[in-house]
């Protein structure tokens, strides 16, 4: 299955507690732990060598497990020290360290147009006081509302102001954690800019291999856009062969995400194999000659790298070329490695040069993807037996489908909280398409205009992408195409690998053991999921979401849900920010209101600016309040202030009496910091949503 012994993967057994020490480094990643870890580092190398040393003298050959357990120390600390080093807060340089009026920054991504502003990360290379430049570190997040701004491309160097900000949390529960992806790819800080706040210092001082790769890319999207007439037709062939994303569309992605198919919009793994195979086919007539091998060897490897700096070195990509480069150097030197290993191998090359790779989600379902072919899919392909070949063949990409879906299931799940029922129709149909695409598209790409022959390719690429969106947009609106609102603990994840691991073991090995463990292991993923399905079935609540310039507010009651908003449910905020909680919260019956509009329903009842929910109430202040006293005052838990009214708390008490005021995100700073000072002047209990998580309120 992995191996008939451990001596046979060692590689994929030392790799294990250098995944542990930088998953710990991850979570323990402060400057301050650099220190007594590099002490221990060399400490224990020390002893590893001195034991070495005097192998006979102290008799260690009796301990051979002291070894051992010295090199996977030594591994976890290095695992460890790695991502410390990797962290650039940890940095003395890093331009946060001191403030600056002025930053100097480099662009070192490729800037994309995306809802009317331009982003792209920048290495701030120098802080400016007083007209002086100071060197410094640090990646920056750059966002630029100017139309001027898309003439900016990789290596220009820019005049910034030092008015950059830290990112935001998830302010609403369940909310992506920007914050958290950035961090792993060490951007903390960023910076807003408009016209006139930036100007153009130097031009290509980027790495010119690089630079030279985008420009390629953008050359050739461009060439793409010549004969290729649809647009989706143009951002698929683009992404699918060049890895350029940035004029995907949003039904695309999703057609090709609820099929179970969005592998094929990341440039992978077998985007790189088809690269390799059609150059081993071109360079085939050199194994005739007696460095034949040395030579298509020395040419191919380049190639397949500099195929991956054109498409972005995305951690699949990278992934594949280490693999490959290891496979060729073994085959031109007759070699053999096991799958294993070169995975392995790849893995700790990558994981060397940016332990934070790690925790990018691209990484984890590469990496397990290919395991699970090497592991899982000769378990899988020896269910069944067939004579005929070409149904043998059919059951082979079958076998190749169910592996890869069974060992990422769990974690695409925890991520992306969606299962594709019909993955394994999905994914043999876009097989033959995927290859005349890129076959297509690069022939089409590298050979010059050529009347009649380029524009058949053309025709051919478009009209196979546009059929292959059709299939999958079709597959996408079938019944129950997909099972959406999974959403699981790190321990359900954890139990669900536990499971399959015990299952598959068990179809290989036949142990009975296996099986009750899998049995057991399934039975609590079971408890717990019908525990947390009670729990939220019977808890009532209501949220006062932090939408920003939005408001929102969420009652809860079992698994319904009613949400007063003034975003539509197809607002690109409201399932930022609101579908996912509700999610989250498997709530099956929505109902979204208007602020303006009158509610009645079993559990909430609202009337003007009051709401009665269940056994709380909230009073709604906002713009349309006037300055005037009533003759009775509003008992309620709540008072919601919203949409920047200009009423002074003092009056607001004349006419309400409540527990807490809830000041939402849609109000200014200077009403936000009145309100605030005139509650603590009146010793009142508030809230501010702006800049901060929403508040939830249990009502049972």
């Amino acid at each position: 299955m992995i191996a008939n012994h451990k001596s046979e993967i060692p590689v994929v057994i030392l790799l294990l507690p250098f995944l542990l020490g930088t998953g710990v480094g991850i979570n323990f990643n402060l400057a301050i732990y650099l220190v007594p870890l590099a002490i221990g580092f060399a400490s224990l190398l020390i002893l590893f060598l001195l034991l070495n040393f005097y192998y006979n003298r102290f008799k260690v050959y009796k301990k051979r497990w002291l070894g051992g357990v010295l090199i996977h120390l030594l591994l976890l600390l290095a695992g460890w020290i790695a991502v410390i080093n990797n962290n650039e807060l940890n940095g003395t340089g890093h331009f946060s360290k001191q403030p600056a009026q002025r930053l100097i920054v480099r662009i070192n991504t490729e800037p994309q147009l995306k809802n009317g502003l331009i982003r792209f990360t920048a290495t701030v290379i120098a802080n400016i006081n007083q007209n002086q430049a100071v060197p410094t570190t640090g990646t920056l997040l750059i966002a630029i509302k100017d139309s001027v701004a898309i003439k900016l491309t990789y290596g220009d160097e820019l005049l910034i102001p030092g008015k950059y900000s830290p990112i935001d949390p998830p302010f609403n529960p369940a909310e992506f954690n920007y914050k958290k992806y950035l961090a792993h790819q060490n951007v903390y800080y960023q910076e807003f800019l408009y016209p006139g706040q930036y100007r153009l210092v130097q031009s290509n001082t980027g790495n010119p291999f690089i630079s030279q790769a985008l420009s390629l890319r953008r050359q050739m999207v461009q060439r793409l856009k010549q004969q290729l007439r649809d647009p989706n037709a143009i951002a698929v062939a683009s992404t699918l062969i060049l890895g350029y994303k940035a004029d995907l569309s949003d039904d695309v992605l999703q057609a090709y995400s609820k099929t179970g198919t969005i592998h094929v919009l990341s440039v992978s793994g077998a985007h790189v194999a088809i690269i390799w195979a059609l150059l081993a086919f071109i360079l085939s007539f050199l194994d005739r000659w007696r460095h034949g091998r040395l030579i298509r060897a020395v040419i191919i490897i380049p190639v397949i790298w500099y195929y991956a700096m054109l498409t972005g070195f995305s951690p699949a990509v990278c992934r594949a070329a280490v693999m490959i480069s290891t496979v060729i150097i073994g085959k031109t030197y007759n070699r053999y490695i096991n799958n294993l290993n070169i995975l392995a191998i790849s893995a700790f090359i990558l994981l060397l040069y940016n332990p934070l790779l790690i925790t990018d989600v691209g990484f984890q379902l590469s990496y397990l993807a290919v395991a699970g072919l090497v592991i899982l899919q000769p378990v899988v392909y020896a269910w069944f037996t067939f004579k005929n070949q070409w149904i043998d063949k059919l059951w082979v990409l079958c076998s190749v489908s169910v592996a890869a879906q069974v060992i990422t299931f769990p974690l695409s799940a925890f991520y992306f909280h969606q299962f594709p029922v019909y993955f394994l129709f999905s994914n043999l149909f876009i097989v033959i398409p995927t290859a005349v695409i890129m076959y297509s598209g690069i022939f089409y790409l590298l050979l010059p205009q050529i009347p009649y022959i380029s524009a058949c390719l053309a025709w051919l690429l478009e009209k196979t992408i546009l059929l292959m969106n059709y299939v999958l947009a079709w597959v996408e609106h079938l019944p129950f195409a997909s099972i959406s609102k999974i959403w699981l603990t790190t321990t359900e994840y954890l139990l669900l690998y536990a499971i399959i691991i015990c299952v598959f073991y068990f179809l290989y090995d036949k142990r009975a053991w296996l099986l009750r463990t899998g049995l057991i292991l399934m039975l609590l993923f079971t408890f717990s999921i019908g525990v947390k399905r009670y729990r939220s079935y019977n808890t009532n609540s209501i949220a006062f979401l932090n939408l920003r310039k939005n408001s929102g507010i969420v009652f809860k009651n079992g698994n319904r849900a009613i949400v007063i908003s003034n975003l539509a449910d197809t607002d690109k905020n409201y399932n930022y920010s609101i579908r996912p909680y509700l999610d989250s919260c498997k709530v099956s019956d929505v109902a979204l209101y208007q602020p303006d509009q009158e509610i009645r329903s079993a559990f909430l009842q609202k009337q003007d600016n009051f709401i009665q929910f269940r056994n709380q109430s909230i009073s709604i202040i906002n713009n349309g309040d006037i300055d005037t006293t009533s003759t009775i005052k509003q008992k309620t838990d709540y008072l919601y202030i919203t949409g920047n009214p200009k009423i002074p708390l003092a009056i607001i008490n004349k006419n309400h009496e409540y527990h807490t005021i809830i000041i939402d995100a849609t109000n200014t700073p200077k009403t936000i910091q009145l309100i605030v000072d005139q509650a603590r002047y009146l010793h009142a209990n508030y809230v501010v949503l702006k800049r901060n998580k929403s508040f939830i309120a249990a009502s049972n």
